[in-house]
């Protein structure tokens, strides 16, 4: 859908977005700070960043993830609607906003069709999600989402349900968008994890001018996760002036235990050397909120955050309010719920995966506006006339 912009204009032309981003990058007085600056404002010294090729570099990728208005550029054609089908998500958490907004989008999607869905939480432990995996094969449902855990840590289940004659679909299950042989999934709803690692690292370089003491939190439990930490934590490096302070490998399900505990021990360690905090999930910047505001932080300044991925309701309105968080990088739940049952359609109709993967995207708080997700503009009608024809 289209963002609506406040107090925030910008040309459609690449190079006046790129002129905005690096006014960001001078706008602000101290080290690193992502403000906004007015259209026009002149360049940073990049001279004066230690990597000023890749200063650069971030700050025009930034200024394109930032442009919104995108238009649907998926699938605009496929099989039919098959009827009288019935999809048993099976969530890791729905704790996770993230998960809890994709699984809201398949129940969406599949009312259009007129297909049965049922959530089940597997409650953010290997316990429970084998429970919820196992209470979904007994359903025999047409099909099945892996819902943001890996498939590899319930093999046997993942084999029990294909055996079954049930069709698997992915979303962040495993580290690459599309199908998967070993585990076998139809295909694997995801954007590319690279292109989300890549533009958080490069906001956190541009926005610093290269200088910047950045704190990674990622779940290693998580194959996909623990990926996208990793390269981003190369990113950074291809900067010099960039220090990781620390990797904090905090499970999801455990962010409102430990990540107040931990915020304040980091806060106590780095002082000021802690500007900037990047997490695999908006959630841990809920978390870590309360500890800021204990050590005397302001919402506005450091450690300024962007969130890898997900892009819930809660994190444009951190971003929003300036309130310990200045940038994620969302995933269109929506519509990357409708993308699952369009996946789960083509596999009932004897299709192959449509190939499609979600374009990286940026919010900050130059324009997230009035706005509480992020979704292409159009996608809604174009699966609609290819399921109804209408």
């Amino acid at each position: 859908m289209d963002l609506t912009r406040r107090g925030f204009r910008r040309s459609a032309t690449a190079l006046a977005l790129a002129a905005v981003v690096s006014g960001v990058v001078a706008g602000g007085c101290s080290r690193g700070a992502p403000r906004p600056a007015p259209e026009g404002t002149p360049s940073p010294d990049r001279a004066a960043s230690p990597c000023p090729d890749v200063t650069d570099t971030a700050a025009r990728a930034v200024a394109r993830a930032e442009a919104v208005n995108t238009p649907w550029d998926g699938p605009t054609t496929g099989p039919r609607a098959v009827a009288g089908k019935s999809v048993v998500f099976v969530a890791s958490t729905m704790t996770n906003p993230g998960v809890a907004g994709t699984a809201n989008g398949v129940r969406e999607a599949a009312r259009t069709i007129g297909w049965r869905v049922r959530v089940i939480d597997g409650q953010g432990t290997p316990t429970g999600i084998r429970s919820a995996l196992g209470q979904a094969i007994a359903l025999r449902p047409s099909g099945i989402v892996i819902g943001g855990f890996d498939p590899e840590s319930v093999a046997q289940q993942v084999k029990q349900a294909d055996d079954a004659g049930i069709t698997l679909v992915g979303w962040h299950a495993t580290r690459s968008p599309g199908p998967s042989a070993n585990p076998k999934l139809f295909t694997n709803v995801t954007s590319r994890v690279a292109d989300v690692a890549r533009i958080s690292a490069y906001w956190i370089i541009a926005t610093s001018n290269g200088d910047a003491g950045v704190v990674i939190f990622t779940d290693s439990s998580i194959p996909f996760a623990e990926n996208k930490s990793q390269l981003i934590r190369k990113t950074l490096q291809s900067c010099s002036g960039v220090k990781l302070l620390e990797y904090e490998n905090i499970p999801l399900p455990d962010t409102g235990s430990r990540m107040p505990v931990v915020t304040s021990s980091l806060v106590s360690r780095f002082r000021e050397r802690w500007t900037h905090s990047v997490a695999i999930n908006d959630v841990y910047f809920a978390d870590a909120a309360p500890a800021l505001r204990a050590a005397g932080r302001k919402g506005e300044g450091p450690p300024y955050a962007i969130g890898a991925g997900d892009g819930d309701p809660s994190a444009f309105q951190r971003i929003r309010d300036r309130q310990f968080q200045q940038a994620t990088v969302p995933e269109p739940l929506n519509a990357q719920g409708s993308q699952i049952i369009d996946e789960l359609n083509r596999a009932f109709a004897g299709r192959p995966p449509s190939g499609y993967v979600t374009p990286v995207h940026l919010t900050t708080t130059g324009n997230v506006g009035d706005s509480t997700s992020w979704e292409p503009r159009g996608y809604r009608e174009a699966y609609r006339r290819i399921w109804l024809g209408q």
